[in-house]
């Protein structure tokens, strides 16, 4: 089994692992994970997280939310 390539959004901060980290796995699924917590990790169909990273940038999800 190959070697999983883990990347970091580039909107990340600093070295004080607080990002998520995405990796293609083998077999088609998108993985997930924290940096500060990478035995914890995710599996998502590809599409899936392309229609979520889609609806977020569209501000679906923006109504409704309070600033805090």
């Amino acid at each position: 089994m190959s070697e999983l390539v883990w990347r970091k959004s580039s909107f990340s901060g600093g070295g004080n692992g607080e990002c998520v980290e995405v990796a293609a796995a083998p077999n088609g699924l998108a993985l997930l994970r924290e940096s500060d917590q990478p035995g914890v990790v995710i599996a998502v169909p590809v599409a899936g997280l392309r229609g979520l990273v889609r609806r977020i940038k569209g501000a679906e999800f923006d109504h409704g939310m309070d600033e805090r």
